[in-house]
């Protein structure tokens, strides 16, 4: 774990590729996209099965490590409308029933659109971007907004280490520019999108259980 200075406030990078806010005792989790793989599967794409119970099972982890008392989601916490399957809305139903005075929010992403919000049941709250929560601004996507930090996610972002290609690494990163920050997709059937930081920027590379601060360009 890493602890670190984000538009002024402490965050704790985690290497289950979330972020844990002390002074507010909350987990701030990007791009779960629970129930892509079932909605792959409906495409006729053979992928693995037991990702949603992989997702939701790292969730618990860190709420009973960290004692946490709020998640705030930020955006593509439901793949599709796929998602919406009994076999996943079951794993859910079970997560929720295990953490029931969790606090849980949602900021809608584009996947929430085509998703549709999550089941009542959930008891989640659901938000347009911004969610302004301690002095930043919760949002999926990562754009500048005017009078706070904003942290997002959408872009599953990638650092690639080494030289040579045959040497290389394309790692999960945390990306934290001026005025933006990114988190790592958290789900467990996710991409990675390579991004490219400008001089100033602070990267952290999630590998081997660990967080890594990589050097920034000069």
């Amino acid at each position: 774990m890493v602890t670190t200075d984000v538009g002024g406030h402490a965050l704790t990078l985690l290497p289950q590729k979330a972020a844990w806010w002390p002074a507010q005792q909350c987990l701030l989790v990007a791009d779960a996209h629970i129930g892509k793989a079932v909605s792959f599967r409906r495409l006729g794409v053979p992928v693995p099965q037991g990702s949603t119970r992989e997702t939701l099972g790292r969730l618990s982890d860190l709420v009973l490590q960290h004692g946490a008392r709020r998640i705030v989601f930020l955006g593509d916490f439901l793949h599709s409308a796929h998602s919406h399957a009994p076999a996943t809305l079951a794993a859910l139903r079970e997560w929720r029933d295990r953490h029931p005075a969790l606090h849980l929010s949602l900021v809608r992403g584009n996947h929430d659109d085509r998703a549709g919000d999550p089941p009542a049941w959930l008891d989640m709250e659901a938000h347009d971007e911004p969610l302004g929560l301690g002095g930043l601004a919760l949002c999926h996507h990562p754009r500048p907004r005017d009078g706070a930090y904003v942290l997002a996610g959408h872009l599953h972002p990638g650092i690639v280490l080494g030289g040579r290609a045959f040497d290389r690494l394309r790692l999960p990163c945390f990306w934290f520019g001026g005025r933006v920050g990114v988190l790592p997709a958290f789900g467990a059937f996710t991409g990675l999108h390579t991004v490219r930081p400008a001089a100033g920027d602070r990267v952290f590379a999630v590998a081997d259980g660990v967080v890594l601060p990589v050097p920034a360009p000069a």
